[in-house]
């Protein structure tokens, strides 16, 4: 029966995460952007690739991060959906371990954990690298991963050294999207 019971879960859990970038085995642990320098990060970031989210739905994605007092991270992410209305949502970053301001976490609701947040790779300018992974039953994991810009495109040639660097993190650019960036004007009133 407790077999059943773990089968049916992780049934439900891969049906949950249709269309995620699901493996067996743990999170890897990528390498992560040296000296960090949160403050130079803050602003606006446009999604330009990603791997598969099930909590993205629209075009247009963008993050846009401010530091507030306390030292924390306000996180507001919008993208515009099908019907043309604007999908936003408002959560806190944090750095959790000074040493390593790279690796942040992310909390969009009470209750809910938070989610990882690892900047791979970032000039602070132009682009920026970011991996996030959930191990779940430490059976498999879901991963995460953006190629974010400041502005709505990017070069290929920066596009194709990031997936290089996701490439030695162990994650399949293949399964990355380009996000449309295009018909955007809605976010820019």
């Amino acid at each position: 029966m407790k077999t059943f019971q773990v089968l049916f879960v992780l049934l439900l859990t891969a049906a949950a995460t249709d269309g995620q970038s699901f493996h067996i085995g743990n999170c890897p642990q990528p390498s992560v952007q040296e000296d960090f320098n949160v403050t130079k990060y803050m602003g606006t970031w446009y999604e330009i690739e990603k791997l598969p989210a099930v909590f993205e739905k629209g075009k247009c994605s963008q993050a846009t991060y401010s530091l507030l007092p306390d030292g924390t991270v306000s996180v507001h992410n919008a993208e515009i959906l099908s019907n043309g209305k604007i999908n936003s949502i408002q959560g806190v970053g944090k750095v959790e371990n000074a040493s390593q301001p790279a690796i942040l976490s992310v909390g969009f609701f009470k209750g809910v954990p938070d989610a990882p947040y690892w900047v791979l790779s970032t000039d602070y300018h132009s682009y920026a690298l970011v991996y996030s992974c959930a191990d779940y039953f430490r059976l498999f994991h879901v991963d995460f991963a953006w190629i974010l810009a400041r502005t709505r495109e990017l070069s290929q040639d920066v596009i194709g050294q990031l997936h290089d660097k996701l490439t030695a993190a162990g994650v399949n650019v293949n399964r990355l999207i380009v996000s449309n960036q295009t018909g955007c004007d809605a976010l820019e009133q």
